[in-house]
């Protein structure tokens, strides 16, 4: 269906004394070629780089959304999680997503404070669509979406020709230690059929996955 992208994904286990941010630096510094590095779950992932159909698709999405009076969705920027203590536990760049509000003063000076990296909670709706990765979207980054609490995941899986709007995230309490962000998930799931329309929860509208049939 569509051509293999040049580079495989590159996992890379993290010093836990560096912080994330000036390791995923480094590493688009030190780079050949354009790379936006993400760090989930205590590993940096360095995504392949994206097809047509992949990235015909997720504009196709973006069109759905804007036409339908979804105005803050976007694509491109990227989001920061954070503990209890402020250490940064997540760097995302999700293919799309839709916004809570634009950002403010405050949003801003955050991105700034942190070279480039937004807030997580900016975020209402998050989008990604596989790649020959696509191990890290069905598994790390939907728990590490659900761990920061956000509403809807959506998730276009080309290697399983399925759609998913994953909704109600839940992360476990722990008795005796702070919550684990690997034991979150989403409790409801819509799953559809590449082809066929995607209900995602109001005021979205539904979507429309043919581009990626």
């Amino acid at each position: 269906m569509s051509a293999e992208p040049i580079m495989e994904p590159i996992m890379e286990p993290v010093v836990p004394q560096v912080d994330p941010i000036d390791l995923l630096s480094k590493l688009e510094s030190a780079s050949p070629m354009p790379i936006r590095p993400e760090y989930v779950e205590g590993t940096v992932y360095v995504p392949p780089q994206p097809d047509e159909n992949h990235n015909d698709g997720i504009g196709e999405l973006y069109l759905q959304f804007r036409t339908a009076g979804v105005h803050l969705v976007g694509f491109g920027s990227g989001f920061r999680a954070a503990d209890k203590d402020g250490a940064t536990t997540a760097l995302l760049v999700p293919d799309f997503y839709v916004r809570r509000r634009k950002a403010s003063e405050l949003d801003e000076s955050y991105r700034k404070a942190h070279r480039g990296w937004y807030p997580v909670d900016m975020l209402a709706l998050v989008g990604e669509v596989t790649s020959t990765n696509h191990e890290t979207d069905t598994g790390p980054k939907l728990r590490t979406y659900a761990a920061a609490g956000i509403p809807a995941y959506v998730l276009i899986d080309r290697h399983a020709k399925t759609a998913h709007c994953y909704t109600d995230p839940v992360l476990p309490e722990k008795t005796d230690e702070d919550d684990d962000p690997v034991e979150a998930y989403y409790s409801s799931d819509t799953k559809v059929t590449l082809g066929d329309p995607l209900p995602l929860p109001a005021p979205y509208p539904a979507l429309d996955t043919a581009p990626f049939a």
